[in-house]
């Protein structure tokens, strides 16, 4: 415990005392002035005013005793390990300073039960205590082991949450393809999305229509084979703040790992975290430390920052979500106010399998299984299935899911849970589940374990059926595999890039377990030349391995060069293609290809193939066309896909359209230029509109216009507004700009000087217009002007004149107009 202390000289303290005492005196005869200095001592101590008065009142004359020099009582500016605590009540006794226990907790000190009061503060050891008798303050740095103190809790991100909307809109997204071959065969397809949307929800309609021609030799028939398929029909809608979207109409049931989704006609409700897309699902993961005065802690993660910030004294917690995956390496740095610094290592694992403790991710169908989806329009089973997933964060370390499937004959229930295990052991994951069908019942397991940093990584898993295990896809589909177990690793080097390998085996009812492993290295020189090596191995059946050599370069332009050996038993080809995709604001690409087979080795006859193609990504959508040859026989191959929307009184033609989007109106104010996320993406056209696509779903969106490229007669709102979209849906973005009549007026009066500076003028003819002033000679700016206006002007002596002139505009800037003599009149003569 270290004690400073600045002490008085042996004259000084007395005479201090009786100037102190004074100054009590003085106050006590002011009973105002007392209420208001116990009010302040109570607020500070977040005692009661009562409380202060109590204490207040002890301080008059008789209370001291001014014979004896060591006994007074004292407020003080207390701070504490660096953080104020205001004015606290303290007693100065024999040369020490001693406060009552209730005082040292409320200051936060951890006070023994069996303490002695007044508690002298030279006896809390380790105590560092720093009195300023002159200034009346008090610096106490105590260890945070004396203290308790509440945690201070960081999060490195917070879950922002805009409000979405949708504005009443209709959308069309197409594909068309179409192909020819050199014997007059064609085929023609067309899959198109009718979407309708609202603040109630979306409207989703899919279909594929094809028509195909072919020439047959012996009919010589010349007919086309139509065919019109609806695909997915559906209503959803979100509530963002709860987390949850209901469906109905073809549905995909909810899966997890060890489960498989069915495609039903009916009703779905569940959670979709996509509606909160700042949100964090996963635990984040926690760093503790103490700081004994207020300090800047940073926070590294495999060498990156990932959070810099300040905390108080005392303990805290730091939650943070790293953008990374698998075991990692941090390092929490802590600098106090004196420079000191502490550093404190940590070794984690993150994992996206995991849900935080208390969040629940579920969902629930109802309806009946969708039957040859693609070749009926209409076709449905007649049992109704129920279906049900729900999963749910325990710990930081365990999650827990279950999922169950009914229907007419079947019942299927499973539980499964995902482990991480220790701070940095990977993650485990394992699932029981069973069946029972009409007299049949069978089990499925699976476990699954993996572990990766940032060089090694291993996975491990198994899956397998006893009995006859059946869920709701078996009843109409495929059945599931009897066992099936894969190995996969990898390892990262420096210098030899990566190297990995894997092992596959799948067994299937009533088949012979296919067994495969595969090998494979890859290493980058430089940014712009890849090599890869891959090398399959059928255990079964040699016939079928398989070996590859690969090698692309990345040129200037966008344009890429790759080429690729692969070698069979009886077959070697080798390919090379070079291509330059379409930079994503619009242009040409295109693409060209060669491909050599060389069937048997001591065969002359080779295969040869070729293509061609040109693509084009423009405004309004993308095309394509190429031309390929194969041994002589050619085809042709063409393609475009866009979209077309009905919204906020114009029809946009665009690219296809996924995601939100929104149009911009500028009051029919055509070429505005627009600027999303400070990028400029377009001029509205000659209505004074413009279509931006796409948008993130459910975040904010930045969509401003640049007011410099405006007429300086236009009145703005707004420059910038932020757009948040619902999923697949748009929103209407208005500024507000309305050209106004506005110009800089000259008044003088009627001996050609101009008016007082700070006369007031008030417009007769718009007399909802506030009133505003003269500036320096005599100029006054109005941007409210009719083609006739009135002015009423006011002089600071209280002269009153009127003025009337017309407004002609002038060109696009503001103009300056006048000089106009406002004509005098008098005070009792009505205007």
């Amino acid at each position: 415990m270290v004690i400073r202390q600045h002490r008085m000289s042996r004259w000084a303290l007395p005479l201090a005392k009786f100037f102190f005492l004074q100054c009590v005196a003085v106050s006590a005869s002011h009973a105002v002035e007392i209420n208001d200095i116990s009010t302040d001592i109570a607020l500070t101590n977040n005692a009661s005013i009562d409380t202060a008065n109590n204490e207040l009142s002890q301080l008059n004359l008789d209370s001291y005793n001014l014979d004896d020099d060591s006994n007074l009582d004292l407020y003080l500016d207390v701070t504490l390990n660096g953080a104020s605590a205001g004015l606290v009540h303290f007693y100065f006794r024999d040369d020490q300073l001693l406060a009552s226990a209730a005082i040292l907790k409320q200051l936060g000190f951890i006070v023994p039960p069996n303490s002695t009061e007044p508690i002298a503060l030279n006896s809390l050891p380790e105590l560092k205590i720093d009195y300023d008798s002159p200034r009346q303050s008090l610096k106490l740095i105590a260890p945070l082991s004396m203290l308790n103190l509440d945690a201070t809790v960081l999060n490195t991100r917070t879950n922002n949450r805009p409000k979405p909307s949708a504005s009443p809109g209709m959308l069309l997204n197409y594909s068309l393809n179409g192909s020819q071959s050199q014997n007059s065969a064609k085929n023609l397809s067309a899959y198109t999305e009718l979407r309708a949307f609202n603040d109630s929800g979306v409207f989703s309609s899919t279909a594929l229509a094809t028509a195909n021609h072919s020439t047959s030799s012996e009919h010589h028939s010349s007919d086309w084979d139509r065919k019109i398929v609806r695909l997915d029909t559906s209503w959803s809608r979100s509530y963002p703040d709860k987390l949850i979207t209901v469906r109905a109409g073809d549905i995909l049931t909810g899966a997890l790992s060890w489960t498989r989704s069915t495609r039903l006609g009916g009703l779905q409700i569940g959670t979709n975290f996509d509606l909160q897309p700042y949100r964090s699902t996963t635990p984040l993961p926690s760093f503790f430390g103490s700081a004994t005065l207020p300090s800047a802690v940073e926070l590294y993660v495999n060498g990156l920052k990932q959070y810099s910030g300040d905390v108080p004294a005392g303990p805290f917690e730091l939650n943070t979500a790293p953008s990374f995956s698998g075991v990692g390496n941090a390092q929490l740095v802590v600098t106090d106010a004196l420079g000191q610094r502490t550093t404190l290592n940590f070794s984690l694992y993150d994992s996206h399998r995991l849900l935080q403790p208390g969040l629940s991710d579920w969902s629930f169908e109802l309806g009946t299984v969708r039957e040859n989806y693609g070749n009926r329009s209409f076709d449905y089973g007649d049992a109704i299935v129920a279906s049900g997933t729900w999963r749910r964060g325990i710990t930081d370390r365990f999650s827990a899911e279950t999922h169950a499937e009914i229907t007419d004959g079947l019942t299927n229930t499973g539980v499964g849970g995902t482990w991480l295990l220790g701070r940095a052991g990977g993650i485990l994951f394992a699932s029981l589940a069973g069946s029972k069908s009409q007299d049949d019942v069978g089990m499925q397991y699976s476990s699954n374990y993996s572990w990766n940093n940032r060089r090694f990584n291993i996975g491990l898993s198994a899956t397998g059926t006893n009995g006859t295990y059946r869920d709701v896809g078996t009843q109409y589909g495929s059945a599931l595999a009897r066992r099936s177990e894969q190995l996969s690793t990898g390892y990262s080097t420096q210098d030899f890039g990566r190297f990995g390998f894997s092992y596959n085996q799948v067994t299937q009812a009533e088949k012979e377990t296919g067994r495969f492993a595969n090998a494979y290295w890859s290493k980058s020189f430089g940014r712009r030349f890849n090599v890869s090596a891959n090398y399959n191995h059928d255990l079964n059946d040699s016939a079928n391995n398989s070996a590859s050599l690969s090698a692309s370069f990345s040129l200037n332009n966008n344009i890429s060069l790759n080429s690729n050996l692969q070698h069979t038993e009886n077959n070697t080809v080798v390919a090379t293609d070079v291509s330059r995709s379409a930079p994503s604001n619009g242009g040409f690409g295109w693409r060209a290809q060669a491909r050599r087979s060389l069937d048997d080795a001591t065969s002359s006859d080779n295969n040869t193939s070729g293509a061609v193609e040109l693509n084009y990504l423009g405004r309004y959508g993308r095309a394509q066309a190429s031309i390929s040859s194969n041994n002589g026989q050619y085809s042709s191959y063409a393609s475009a896909t866009g979209a077309l929307v009905k919204m906020g009184g114009g029809v946009f033609a665009a690219r296809q359209i996924n995601s939100g989007f929104a149009v911009v109106s500028t009051d029919g104010i055509a070429d505005v230029p627009v600027l999303l996320q400070n990028n400029l993406i377009g001029s509205t056209n000659r209505r004074g509109l413009l279509l931006i696509s796409p948008l993130n779903a459910y975040q904010n969106n930045k969509i401003a216009i640049d007011p410099l490229q405006l007429p300086a007669d236009m009145r703005i709102d707004k420059v910038s507004i932020d757009a948040t979209p619902t999923d697949r849906a748009g929103i209407l973005v208005a500024f507000g700009i309305t050209p106004v009549r506005s110009a800089s007026v000259i008044l003088v009066d009627s001996d050609n000087e101009p008016l007082a500076l700070g006369s007031q003028v008030r417009q007769l003819s718009n007399t909802d217009v506030p009133s505003t002033v003269v500036g320096f000679d005599g100029e006054v700016y109005l941007d409210t002007l009719d083609e006739r206006n009135v002015l009423e002007v006011t002089t600071p002596t209280d002269t009153i004149c009127t003025v009337e002139f017309d407004y002609i505009k002038q060109g696009d800037e503001i103009p300056l107009i006048g000089p106009f003599i406002c004509q005098e009149t008098k005070n009792d003569q009505p205007i």
